[in-house]
């Protein structure tokens, strides 16, 4: 099936089923099945079948799935089974945050080099790389010469649109958002947000009233 036919809500839950695998191998497990990943996760097993079955069949009725074997599939499938480099806008408490962050190059993503306008910022290293801040005038050119598809923007608002689209002309075609506001990108760049304040927003919603 081609891929534009999946609905990206499926392509939204296969990094969550990669992540249960990776705990259940890390206990030792060998074999799961899909109602153990639909108890673990809140998702029914009729949902989880139903999602794996648009890229083939990966279990076995009465069986179930190899759990390493599945990992492997879901790695590749995601295109995470190889290091993407990624640009990081942004080196304020919160960028300084995302650098220092270890869980990247071990799920594919390796930060290459990071970026702000700020005088105070520039030239100081940072990250548990300890990569030397570049100026934001430098990002278009090394997105450039690197080839790098990936970005992150941890700007304040004002300023991520402009980042934003001086990425997409250098060619990234995937943005991870921290910034508290709605990009504008062309439709083959895909955005992802990250907005503490909206995740706050939507679950207060359900708080009784004291």
């Amino acid at each position: 099936m081609a891929k534009r036919m999946i609905p990206d809500i499926v392509i939204g839950r296969l990094p969550v089923y990669l992540r249960a695998l990776g705990f259940l191998i890390a206990e030792g497990r060998q074999i799961t099945s899909s109602q153990e990943l639909g108890d673990r996760l809140g998702i029914s097993s009729a949902q989880i079948r139903k999602d794996l079955s648009h890229f083939g069949e990966f279990g076995k009725q009465g069986t179930g799935y190899d759990i390493n074997f599945l990992y492997e599939q879901l790695r590749t499938i995601l295109k995470v089974n190889k290091m993407w480099d990624v640009v990081l806008v942004g080196a304020g408490n919160l960028g300084k945050a995302i650098a220092d962050y270890g869980g990247f190059k071990g799920k594919g993503f390796h930060i290459q080099a990071i970026f702000d306008n700020k005088e105070d910022k520039v030239g100081k290293p940072m990250g548990i790389d300890n990569l030397v801040v570049q100026p934001t005038s430098e990002l278009g050119e090394t997105i450039k010469s690197r080839g790098i598809m990936v970005g992150i923007i941890a700007t304040p608002a004002e300023e991520a649109q402009a980042v934003a689209r001086t990425m997409v002309d250098a060619g990234v075609k995937a943005i991870l958002n921290y910034a508290p506001i709605t990009l504008t990108v062309p439709s083959n760049v895909r955005v992802q947000y990250i907005d503490p304040v909206v995740g706050l927003q939507r679950m207060t919603y359900y708080l009784p009233e004291k």
